[in-house]
């Protein structure tokens, strides 16, 4: 079987190892262009682009799949079938009609839920106890194809989006593995998505990542572990940016005071109030810092009971 496989983020990585392993021919990876990263802005090549060169095969980076020439190019590498995962474009028809045993994607949710660009944080954020990963074959809408298979896994309180992430893009991996075959006799099931259960998990905004105190203590609580160990979410404090990257559920220590209030000051970390109970916070990043434990950041003495977060007023 002749693969092209497009993927661009860390998740990808497992799948397209696990089909170098296997012994599958990769006729070509298709990743993203490298990008500016990091303060300095360094020009960095997507993890897949990296795991591509370790493994031997040749790289395609086109900025735009509907490119005439990009077309042109994966057709002439003779695809069977074009497997992608977190590539982040929705592939054009001309490339969708390419491969005669078609596209795959593997997709970190239970379809048709969180549908999109962030599903494994939006799980996280709405409080799921579960998830899991789809291979589904594509067509031309979001994450809108007929479903092949799936896997569930549960989500823990110790879950944040990075072991959640580490662990489903496994998952994915070994389901990937044993979806081919199926797809290579003909036997891959083709089982419609119900479109009135769809969700989406849009690419995340800035706001996104601001926490609302008024929201209650397990609402806060998600937020923060749905954004570790990126982008982070953030509060106020007198203006300046303080990103919480650790917390936990605290409903005990809720008090009568407004939302953001700071209700307790101890030596691990100090409670905030919530729209209902409070959460905890035992790791914060001031602006300009680095990440360091709650308890050290306390020893500055800018924060104290009744000081409230999330307010432009400095306290």
């Amino acid at each position: 079987m002749n693969v092209v496989f497009m993927g661009t983020p860390d998740f990808a990585v497992p799948s397209l190892r696990a089909l170098a392993e296997a012994g599958y021919r990769i006729a070509a990876c298709v990743t993203q262009p490298d990008r500016p990263k990091g303060r300095k802005n360094v020009l960095t090549p997507p993890p897949v682009k990296e795991e591509a060169i370790r493994l031997g095969l040749p790289v395609l980076q086109p900025e735009k799949l509907k490119n005439p020439e990009t077309v042109e190019s994966l057709r002439a590498l003779r695809p069977d079938v074009i497997v992608t995962a977190a590539y982040g474009k929705i592939l054009p028809k001309a490339v969708l009609d390419l491969p005669p045993l078609g596209c795959i994607n593997v997709h970190a949710s239970l379809l048709p839920k969180y549908r999109g660009a962030a599903p494994i944080q939006y799980a996280i954020m709405n409080g799921e106890t579960e998830t899991g990963v789809t291979i589904m074959h594509m067509d031309e809408g979001l994450d809108t194809g007929d479903m092949i298979a799936w896997r569930k896994i549960p989500i823990t309180d110790e879950d944040d989006a990075g072991s959640l992430f580490d662990r489903l893009s496994r998952v994915g991996a070994d389901l990937l593995l044993e979806t081919l075959p199926l797809l290579a006799a003909g036997k891959a099931p083709r089982i419609p998505q119900r479109d009135e259960e769809a969700v989406y998990a849009p690419m995340l905004t800035r706001e996104d990542e601001k926490i609302d105190w008024s929201a209650d203590h397990v609402r806060v609580f998600n937020l923060v572990r749905a954004l570790r160990p990126a982008p982070g979410a953030f509060t106020l404090l007198g203006g300046d940016v303080l990103k919480i990257w650790r917390c936990r559920k605290a409903p005990e220590l809720g008090r009568d005071a407004p939302p953001g209030t700071v209700t307790r000051v101890a030596r691990d970390g100090f409670a905030v109030q919530c729209g209902s109970g409070a959460v905890f916070v035992e790791e914060v990043q001031p602006a300009g810092k680095k990440a360091m434990p709650a308890g050290e950041f306390l020893k500055s003495g800018r924060l104290k009971p009744g000081d409230r977060l999330g307010t432009e007023v400095a306290p």
